[in-house]
């Protein structure tokens, strides 16, 4: 089993990494945030999960342990596989799941591509007892390091941007967040990208 793996970035797809970990190139398979979030040649560490199938094993990876944890969490509801998993790691942080989750808000569940009303209803019920609570009592509209912003902010200070320079881009796609927020849910790469785009403007 592959725990981690960490090395130089060789290529970046929308949805996968390939990191040179000496005599081999490891395809991960990642969440459009962490793709946006490294460079070519940078060194990384990603904390993996490996899925092992007749026919493939694949390697998912992630910037952090709650990450992972939720990714191996939310494949144990009845129905859902690992592609799921990492679209709901892709709609939503972890914390922004466990809201969604003790609120019963089932509308920003089915934002998650591939998800559906039961699934997001077999999500509530299977996993409210055990995703336990968010790390902060903070609201997703509320502070730098909360809900979506703690995914954005993470997300720019990686790529070199100071926090306080991540805290402005944050500032100013608050009301396109707050408009996918009223819709279903934060689109974490799309946010990224509005910010990336205010701060190349500054």
């Amino acid at each position: 089993m592959i725990a981690f793996v960490r090395g130089s970035v060789v290529s970046i797809g929308a949805e996968s990494l390939v990191v040179d970990v000496g005599p081999i190139g490891v395809s991960v398979l990642v969440t459009p945030a962490t793709a946006l979030a490294v460079r070519i040649g940078e060194n990384i560490q990603l904390i993996t999960s490996m899925v092992i199938r007749e026919d493939s094993w694949t390697v998912y990876g992630f910037l952090d342990a709650d990450e992972k944890s939720v990714f191996e969490l939310v494949q144990t509801v009845n129905g859902i596989g690992p592609r799921i998993a990492m679209a709901v790691l892709a709609a939503m942080s972890p914390d922004d799941l466990r809201r969604a989750i003790h609120a019963e808000d089932s509308k920003a569940l089915t934002a998650v591509s591939g998800l559906g009303s039961k699934g997001a209803q077999r999500v509530i019920l299977e996993l409210r007892d055990r995703i336990g609570l968010p790390s902060s009592s903070i609201s997703s509209s509320a502070g730098p390091t909360a809900g979506w912003q703690s995914s954005v902010h993470a997300g720019l200070t990686s790529l070199g941007w100071s926090g306080r320079e991540a805290d402005v881009a944050i500032s100013e796609i608050t009301p396109l967040a707050d408009e996918q927020i009223a819709a279903g849910a934060a689109d974490i790469p799309v946010l990224l990208k509005a910010a990336l785009r205010s701060l190349d403007r500054s």
